[in-house]
């Protein structure tokens, strides 16, 4: 009976082993399968296609204050790798947008036609509403390759909402432009990057959903609340309706630059003052005979008045001297 029990007992122990050790493996299986889920994850978010050129470029909202779109976009254009740049940007204000200020630095990177650059105003809270704005532009103006601007990590999913949202036209592009906020080989070594790769997942889930069973638009079914125009025609409102907020600065400019030269003036004359010689004698000897001749001019003015006084008190004296000498010519 004890060999018995003894054999029992490690017939059981053997298979408690056993048990454990496969535990143990399905632990380290499921270790490894999400750790290679998790290192590859960061690469399924991200969708870069190769290209040479590309008739449109669309830059999504949504950059960082570096603007780092508008600058890869920028480029592209400046290689002439894309013939035109929709620069999309959602309204801040109650009638200014943020492609208003894209644009205004957008067209500091390079010499730019500014009939091939175009705001896209919009109201759009995501990604889908920025297509359903853009699609049916693209479609009444028969775009047929559009590459899409957007971080990495929403690359996958802005070319599957669009590409769903179109149909078979036009041919949406994707690229990574690497910016620093978002690494897919080492997502989860940067708090930045790990925030990235949640909400870029749940915002993948979010779309199929969002997208699910929905119809593809046409060229009829715009829906921005301000029309898509070119930076030329910007201009034209923009100097058509004179904003003087823009004015001022350019006038208080102009006002210093005024009083600064009236300064300079005004110092170098004090300068010229200080550098002239002292007056000499002789310039004070002139100056006396013009005050001497002053005095005798007012004599001479004075005496000639008071002749013309007398002069008018002689003539009665005259008269009456005059009077007794007529009857004696009358005797003779």
């Amino acid at each position: 009976m004890s060999k018995i029990l003894k054999f029992n007992k490690n017939e059981s122990l053997k298979k408690k082993n056993i048990r454990i050790g496969i535990a143990l493996l399905v632990l380290l299986a499921i270790a490894i399968v999400t750790y290679a889920i998790f290192e590859k994850s960061g690469h399924w978010l991200v969708e870069e296609d190769e290209f040479k050129h590309a008739k449109w470029v669309a830059v999504l909202d949504g950059q960082s204050a570096d603007l780092e779109r508008s600058d890869y976009a920028a480029n592209l254009l400046r290689e002439g790798k894309v013939d035109s740049v929709l620069l999309l940007g959602r309204r801040t204000l109650r009638d200014r947008s943020n492609s208003e200020f894209y644009v205004e630095d957008f067209m500091k990177q390079g010499a730019f036609d500014n009939n091939v650059v175009f705001l896209v105003p919009h109201d759009d809270p995501s990604t889908i509403s920025e297509a359903r704005t853009l699609i049916p532009w693209l479609k009444k103006h028969n775009a047929d390759t559009v590459l899409l601007i957007t971080d990495a990590a929403s690359t996958f999913r802005a070319k599957r909402m669009f590409q769903k949202l179109s149909g078979n036209s036009p041919v949406y592009l994707t690229t990574d432009i690497h910016h620093v906020t978002y690494n897919p080989s080492c997502w989860y070594s940067s708090r930045e990057s790990r925030k990235d790769w949640l909400r870029s997942w749940a915002a993948l889930f979010a779309s199929y959903f969002e997208t699910f069973n929905t119809d593809t638009l046409t060229a009829a079914d715009s829906s921005y609340y301000r029309p898509i125009k070119s930076y030329a025609d910007y201009k034209r409102e923009v100097r058509a309706n004179v904003n003087m907020q823009k004015l001022l600065p350019k006038l208080e400019d102009k006002i210093n630059s005024n009083s600064e030269k009236e300064s300079a003036k005004e110092s170098s004359t004090e300068k010229t003052q200080k550098a002239e010689p002292p007056k000499t004698e002789s310039k004070e000897n002139k100056k006396e005979p013009s005050k001497d001749t002053n005095k005798a001019t007012a004599k001479e003015q004075t005496k000639a008045k008071e002749s013309a006084k007398d002069a008018k008190k002689d003539p009665p004296k005259a008269a009456n001297s005059a009077k007794p000498q007529a009857p004696a010519k009358a005797k003779k």
